[in-house]
Order: C-alpha cells, then sequence, then structure tokens
C-alpha cells in the first residue's frame, strides 16, 4: 500500500517583478521611446529627478537675427516691384512674402483636382469625377472597385454606366495619363490608346508583358505572326509608358519618418569609436529633499511612519530605474562594441562588404543569452560613415543559408551588390544577366533568387525600369 509523506524539495527560482520587468522593458527601447519613458517615471515617481537635459536649448544661446539685419535680408532678395514700407505695413508685405515661399508638394488628388476645375463639364459629372480622384491610391489606380462604389446601398448615388464611363474617360486623359484604372495593365493600354501614333500590335504585344520581360521575343514573335526585331520595336515603345502613373506624386502624400541613432561609430586616426547618443537621455538623480526626509530621526514616530515607507520605496523604485537605465545603455555598448568587430569590413569599406553574422556569434562572445541581444538590437539606430542603419541590419545570414557559418557572403551584402549593379549604367539587366554576373564574381545565386532579392529592395524588373 503507497503512502503520502510530505517532503521538503529546495530549488532556486526567479520571480518576475514589477522592477525586473520593468528593466528589461527599458533594455527595448529605442533612444526616442527611452526618453518618453523617463519623463513618464519623473511625473509618477516625485523622488526621481533631472540633474541636467542636454537635449534643449536656452533663449540666451539661441541666436536671434537684429532687425536691421532682417530688414536688409528682404530687401535685397526681393524682386524689383517690391516697394519697402514703414511700420506694420512692411512686416505684413514680410509676411506674405514668407509665406508664399513655404509650400508643399502637390498631391495626385490636387493636380488631378485641379485640372478637373478647368474642363467644361457640368456639376453632375464634376462630381462622379471627383469622388472617382478621391478613391485612388498612390500608384493611381482605384481603392474600391468602381463597380461596388456606386451600388445601391453605398455612400454615394447610383450612377448610370454610360455616365459612368463618361466620367472614368475624362479623369483617364488628365495628367497623368493611364491613371484612374484598375491596375498597371489597364493603364498601359488607356495610355497606349492616348498616344497620337499608335504602333500597329502594340495593344496585342501588351497581352506578352510577362514574355517582354523576359527578353522572349522570339516567342512573341510567333505568337504574333511577325518579326522578332518588330517586338524589340514595340517593347521599347511600351517602356516609354508609365505602369505606376501616380508614384511621381507619391512623395508629396508619403509621412516622412525621422530616425534618432542610439549609437553613432566614428573613425578617428585609423581607430574607430563607439559613441553614445546621451544628449537625448537626461541625467536622472535621487531628489535632496527625498533623502533627507528618508534620513529621519523619528524612526519611533509611528505617525510619521507612512510618510517615511512612502518616501523610502519611491527612493528605491527611483534607484532601480536609474540603474536600469545604466544597464541599458552599458549593454547596447558592449553588443554594439561585438558588432563593430564582427563586422570591421563593413565599417571600413561599405554596406557590400556586410558579412554573415547571427544573434548566436554576439551572445557567445558577450556571455549573455540571445534575447538579450535581441531586445537591445530591437527598434535601435546606428550611425556610420555609410549611413544610419538599424542594428538588426548587421545581423544577416550567409547567401547559403547556414548562417555565420556558411558561405562568406552575407544575403544583405549581396543585396547591396544587386543594388550597385542595377544603379550603373546598365539598368536594364535581366535577373539571368545579375545571375551571371554575381556568378563572375563567385556569388553563385539561381535567377530565381535574384529575383527575389531584387524584390526586397524594392526594385522593379528590366522592363519597368
Amino acid at each position: 500500500m503507497q503512502l503520502q509523506r510530505p517532503s521538503f524539495i529546495q530549488e532556486q527560482r526567479l520571480r518576475m517583478n514589477p522592477l525586473i520587468y520593468q528593466s528589461i522593458k527599458l533594455m527595448e527601447f529605442p533612444i526616442v521611446e527611452l526618453r518618453e519613458k523617463i519623463e513618464e517615471e519623473i511625473e509618477r515617481n516625485p523622488a526621481l529627478e533631472v540633474l541636467e537635459d542636454r537635449s534643449t536649448v536656452s533663449l540666451d544661446d539661441a541666436v536671434t537675427p537684429s532687425r536691421g539685419d532682417e530688414d536688409d535680408y528682404f530687401e535685397v532678395s526681393s524682386d524689383s516691384g517690391f516697394v519697402r514700407r514703414g511700420g506694420d505695413e512692411a512686416s505684413d508685405e514680410q509676411r506674405r512674402f514668407i509665406e508664399g515661399v513655404l509650400t508643399r508638394p502637390e498631391t495626385l488628388q490636387q493636380h488631378l483636382l485641379w485640372q478637373l476645375q478647368l474642363e467644361p463639364v457640368d456639376a453632375e459629372l464634376r462630381g462622379i469625377c471627383e469622388i472617382l480622384i478621391q478613391n485612388l491610391d498612390e500608384d493611381g489606380f482605384h481603392k474600391e472597385p468602381v463597380e461596388t462604389l456606386f451600388k445601391q446601398g453605398q455612400t454615394f448615388p447610383v450612377v448610370p454606366p454610360p455616365r459612368l464611363a463618361e466620367a472614368l474617360r475624362l479623369v483617364q486623359s488628365l495628367d497623368p495619363a493611364g491613371a484612374c484604372t484598375a491596375g498597371y495593365r489597364e493603364s498601359l493600354k488607356v495610355q497606349m490608346r492616348l498616344l497620337p501614333n499608335i504602333p500597329e500590335g502594340i495593344e496585342e504585344a501588351l497581352d506578352h508583358l510577362e514574355m517582354l520581360e523576359r527578353e522572349r521575343f522570339a516567342g512573341v514573335a510567333k505568337i504574333m505572326g511577325c518579326t522578332e526585331d518588330r517586338v524589340k520595336y514595340l517593347f521599347e515603345r511600351i517602356k516609354e509608358l508609365s505602369p505606376f502613373p501616380g508614384r511621381r506624386f507619391a512623395s508629396a502624400s508619403s509621412e516622412v519618418r525621422y530616425v534618432v541613432p542610439d549609437i553613432q561609430v566614428l573613425r578617428k586616426e585609423g581607430e574607430f569609436v563607439i559613441v553614445l547618443n546621451e544628449e537625448e537621455i537626461p541625467v536622472l538623480g535621487i531628489n535632496p529633499f527625498f533623502m533627507k526626509l528618508a534620513k529621519g530621526e523619528t524612526d519611533t514616530d509611528n505617525e510619521g511612519r507612512p510618510a517615511r515607507d512612502f518616501v523610502k520605496e519611491n527612493i528605491r523604485e527611483a534607484r532601480w530605474f536609474i540603474q536600469s537605465v545604466n544597464q541599458r545603455n552599458h549593454t547596447l555598448l558592449r553588443v554594439s562594441r561585438a558588432i563593430l568587430e564582427f563586422q570591421r569590413p563593413f565599417f571600413i569599406n561599405g554596406p557590400k562588404y556586410l558579412a554573415p553574422l547571427t544573434l548566436h556569434d554576439i551572445a557567445k562572445e558577450l556571455g549573455v543569452h540571445e534575447t538579450t541581444v535581441s531586445r537591445t538590437a530591437n527598434g535601435k539606430y546606428m550611425q556610420t560613415e555609410w549611413g544610419i542603419f538599424e542594428i538588426r541590419h548587421f545581423f544577416t545570414n550567409s547567401i547559403s543559408g547556414a548562417g555565420s557559418g556558411g558561405s562568406r557572403y552575407s544575403k544583405e551584402g549581396v543585396k547591396e551588390i544587386i543594388r550597385e549593379l542595377i544603379g550603373g549604367k546598365n539598368r536594364n539587366l535581366s535577373d539571368q544577366a545579375i545571375a551571371d554576373l554575381l556568378g563572375q564574381k563567385g556569388i553563385p545565386l539561381a535567377r530565381r533568387t535574384v529575383a527575389k532579392y531584387r524584390k526586397e529592395l524594392d526594385l522593379g524588373s528590366s522592363y519597368t525600369r
């Protein structure tokens, strides 16, 4: 008969208390989020204070131009029709001059709506065209299908098909030609029909774009029943068209993202120096008033005990927070130093010399866990003489997919070589031609792998280039 007896087992466990969790989270924060977290903690914990903030500039340090210099600037820079006046009239003139200089790039919608206003059409047709224009994405294509946009029960009124077709033809004829279409194929056909002299057979050639992109001219010529030279001529005419007509306006509507690097790598006298961006991180300390309260002499006073407990708890949390911030910075410096040693060819010669590197390599070098390296690298940026890169950019597998133990060529390094080849004189290199050139450099890659890397670089095919 089995008996149940009580037994004691001694074991070590790490409990995830809030302070440890906070320390781990701080490790992940890039410099912008770290500064926001510091501001939140200062508002929450009265024992924590900023001793020095180097990211702010006092008004005394700012250089303000004198009034006379400002007047001279506007007097010299304005045209001959500008007449200086005294008092408020002159300042109003200057203000209007500045407002006229500060402009924003024109969006695709603004460009099309401006042209639409010049068209002699009735109010109903103009309203339909405005709805179609507002429904375009950055490429100039429909966001929502036109068939469902004006259906019964939708936000917009039902439009008869002949009226809708008239509105589509009008918007498609505006600049850029080929906008307000369902995709690049329809856009090319619309642009082709707007050509003054339409080459014979070009519409049929548009149905074989995939073969033309792969330069299979003989196969297309056989299908179309014409010569190979004729197919090449038609392909050259097609390349004059724009498959994505709205993209030249995309930069105006795209959101600009600013990056603040956490680490800067400088080269001084032939040696590399790693600099932590401490200007964005304020120097923290303990409030002296709280320190005096914590050293109070009335420990036996029961009425003052809750206040002293509150003070001591906030001081303890403040010290832990300061220690966590310092630990985050120290770990980031160690990881950056190890990356510099592993990727020294990159820092000396440029991006295409990026070597294969994994999280395991850095973790083994520093004697920490891979998750610590991952948290440290996540979302943070490093400024080098070759540009600003996300720290994760330096971790890349070899082209054989075997990590740092495989080929000596990294995936990111090969992608930079492909970018360099396409950006040279031969912009229209096919994927197979790029693969052949890489093979001559001792980098064996299949054509489909080249196509994959090219798409990851957001580079179009030989046709779109």
